[in-house]
């Protein structure tokens, strides 16, 4: 299979235009300029609001005009990682994507199709003329992946729709009717440097090739977290040695995603020195052992490096308990039987970062039930305040929760057994939707999300499972062939 064979054939030519366009978040501008003008030359109702958030209107086609007005949603902006030795302006250079069995993925960075998809399976169905379906409304929200800000900023009264199809899912067969809320939490040590003890011997340490992935959809399967083994390591050795000094550490850089790579630079006392390389070949080794199921390529690399000064022993020290204690991963499991089992509660240690005089830290807590999301966020920010940090927690986002007797959601799923012989799986997902957001500020909207099937997102390995994007797209024009009187 090539590029030019995928199928839908529209939906793909869109999307290898939207992968043309540079799109981190917050820094949507071109792809909004993009959306505004395909609207406007197709010549469909195109609005931008004060946030940037795009909406491009269609009209029902002949005799489903009295049909209830469908809004399709998928957030423009993706997540911008690269493998360390890879050269990308995401600011500027187009993503090259290539075909590998069934899979499409994209050469060292991230896809782009968490949620460039969506988008092109919108923009596919607005440029159609022989689909059957009601009132459309296309929404194309900004800056989902740093914190929803685009549907944060959306007023009342921008959308007109009853149904919301969010198109922002990752499972084909799976459709997703609640999503978690969430918080960030950051913490920040801060310090004066010194000179490091006479005779020190400077080593650096980094570790990557790990999976990583999406903190909230993937942090149920094991995956390991570059900073929690990295402070493992220096609790262990501060443990064992008298006098080990630490000058860096660097790690993650999003914060919704594992981080899979890290670095740091320590001081040790030149008589130790073989004992800590020693340690930590040991150390690699039982770490490999613990995730051999799920990250099978770490690499792992000590060597000596140039001296510099260090962090203040004391406030070292306390951020290196800090990250050995502060909880990682699931906290709370969901009571509902309706929900299987989802992870309701859980936290992600996102990113740190050291420079002159402090040691940033960013994390994000994620839950369905609001009343332990705050506990969440209060049980880290009490790991770094008694540390000694200031820690402070975001406003966030809320949860969607799942709608009793949904007309939308019984449309969909009698849809999917119909043109695919078995019944999908219904579900909430631990991961922030728009739909928690939209939920608030029109609380009248039948709303579920699906999408077509993604895997290692967040990641430079994020692939999109080709033959999925048509069952999807299938799926899609059955349900709004099939859409109510209003």
């Amino acid at each position: 299979m090539n590029k030019n064979d995928l199928k839908p054939a529209v939906v793909f030519a869109e999307f290898a235009k939207i992968n043309e366009i540079p799109r981190p978040s917050k820094r949507e501008e071109k792809m909004i300029e993009y959306l505004k003008s395909w609207g406007e030359s197709h010549n469909l109702d195109t609005k931008v609001d004060e946030t940037g958030n795009v909406i491009i209107r269609k009209p029902a086609t002949k005799g489903m005009e009295n049909r209830k007005t469908v809004i399709l949603q998928s957030h423009m902006d993706m997540v911008c990682d690269k493998l360390v030795d890879v050269e990308f302006d995401f600011d500027k250079d187009a993503i090259k994507t290539y075909v590998d069995g069934e899979w499409l993925t994209a050469e060292g960075t991230t896809l782009g199709a968490d949620d460039g998809i969506g988008c092109a399976i919108e923009l596919a169905i607005l440029a159609s003329d022989d689909i059957e379906h009601g009132p459309i409304e296309c929404v194309f929200t900004r800056d989902e992946e740093t914190g929803l800000s685009g549907a944060e900023g959306m007023k009342a009264g921008f959308m007109t729709g009853d149904y919301l199809i969010n198109l922002d899912s990752e499972d084909e067969g799976e459709i997703f009717v609640s999503c978690a809320g969430g918080r960030n939490t950051t913490a920040k040590f801060t310090f004066q440097r010194q000179e490091a003890a006479a005779g020190s011997f400077f080593m650096s340490a980094q570790l990557k090739g790990l999976v990583g992935g999406h903190s909230g959809d993937d942090i149920n399967k094991k995956r390991a977290n570059a900073i929690k083994i990295l402070g493992r390591f220096l609790y262990q050795e501060m443990n064992r040695y008298e006098g080990i000094q630490l000058a860096e550490f660097h790690s993650g850089k999003l914060h919704n995603a594992i981080p899979r790579d890290g670095q740091f630079v320590i001081a040790v006392p030149h008589d130790v020195k073989e004992n800590v390389k020693a340690d930590w070949n040991v150390f690699a080794a039982e770490v490999e052992d613990e995730f051999h199921v799920t990250d099978t390529q770490m690499v792992w690399a000590m060597e000596s490096t140039e001296a510099q000064k260090v962090i203040d022993p004391v406030v070292a020290k306390k951020f290196v308990w800090a990250i050995q204690a502060v909880d990682n991963g699931i906290y709370a499991i969901c009571q509902d039987e309706e929900l299987g089992g989802m992870v309701e509660t859980s936290s992600n240690i996102a990113s740190i970062h050291s420079s002159e005089d402090a040691i940033e830290i960013l994390s994000s807590q994620r839950s369905n039930v609001m009343s332990n999301l705050d506990n969440m966020c209060a049980t880290i920010r009490a790991t770094f305040e008694l540390a000694g940090a200031q820690a402070v927690s975001g406003d966030g986002y809320p949860a969607w929760k799942m709608k009793a007797n949904s007309e939308l959601q019984k449309i969909v799923r009698e849809s999917y057994v119909k043109l695919f012989g078995k019944e999908p799986v219904v579900r909430g997902i631990h991961a922030g939707l728009e739909c928690g957001l939209f939920s608030e500020r029109y609380p009248q909207l039948d709303m579920v999300s699906f999408g077509p099937t993604l895997r290692y997102v967040h990641t430079p390995d994020e692939r999109l499972l080709i033959p999925t994007v048509q069952m999807v797209w299938d799926h899609l024009l059955d349900v709004l062939k099939n859409i109510p009187q209003k």
